[in-house]
């Protein structure tokens, strides 16, 4: 039986097999266009379309005017996430696996004596709670809630995006209101909550993957369509009432995510 996967599929796929086993190396040049259709019979947009495959999928990277070349995939390190690291600022304490040199700017909990430099913005409004955020949070609809953005760096790479909900019937006119402002700034969601008289007591995860945003793989330094991993984050406090929820998206290719899960007696 003959090859039945589309044209721009099996190109797509010879190119991978031949990343994958080091025929092209990281920073090696993709044959052109007209090398690709010469080699498959394929038409332009067919060529192309296995050229945005390989993109997406985190194996090329185009530079204008020069070519599509071979990207480095190979993961940066892991974030570990575990009982005493989830409350953090990061959520994760990171691990690389190379150094590819020293970084600048604040260190950040959840960074180790010796371990990568970590820096971070972070921007809160106030705002109308998203219908999904408001189920998320048990809230009706228009209650409001203090929305903050970060933008995270390990060595000056990208490291992760995540946005923070808390609902302002909780915090509104405390020392607590801005996660990063006031005597209690980064001290993460059980410090701050706890000086407000609220004891967080548990946290529950989902980890999903999908395509990354446009906007979201500008940040990150990936491609369009390139799969991230989501992680959905939730702490309730002793009377499992939902007192914060967070998105956090990393580059699935670069970063692994580690779970440390200790067995009660």
């Amino acid at each position: 039986m003959g090859d039945a996967r589309p044209v721009y599929q099996r190109i797509a796929d010879d190119l991978r097999q031949q990343i994958d086993e080091g025929m092209l190396r990281v920073g090696a040049r993709l044959p052109s266009r007209a090398e690709l259709k010469r080699t498959y019979a394929a038409s332009d947009q067919t060529v192309d379309r296995a050229v945005r495959v390989l993109k997406a999928a985190g194996y090329a990277t185009g530079l204008f005017g020069k070519g599509v070349f071979v990207s480095d995939r190979a993961p940066i390190g892991s974030l570990l996430r575990s009982t005493d690291a989830v409350d953090s600022p990061l959520a994760a304490r990171v691990s690389l696996g190379r150094r590819d040199g020293a970084g600048g700017g604040g260190r950040a909990n959840g960074s180790s004596p010796g371990g990568p430099d970590l820096v971070w913005e972070a921007t809160s409004t106030t705002t109308v709670a998203p219908p999904l955020i408001a189920e998320r949070l048990r809230l009706r609809p228009g209650d409001r809630v203090m929305c903050t953005q970060y933008e995270y760096l390990a060595d000056r790479r990208p490291l992760q995006l995540a946005t923070s909900w808390e609902p302002l019937a909780l915090t509104e006119g405390t020392d607590v209101a801005f996660p990063e402002r006031g005597p209690y700034a980064r001290r993460g969601v059980r410090g701050r909550f706890a000086a407000i008289g609220i004891r967080v007591v548990r946290a529950r995860e989902s980890v999903a993957s999908r395509p990354a945003t446009s906007p979201e793989a500008e940040a990150l330094g990936c491609s369009p369509g390139q799969c991230v991993t989501a992680v959905e984050r939730t702490h309730y406090d002793a009377d499992d009432r939902p007192v914060e929820t967070s998105d956090t998206v990393v580059p699935g290719d670069r970063w692994r995510l580690e779970y440390a899960i200790t067995f009660g007696e």
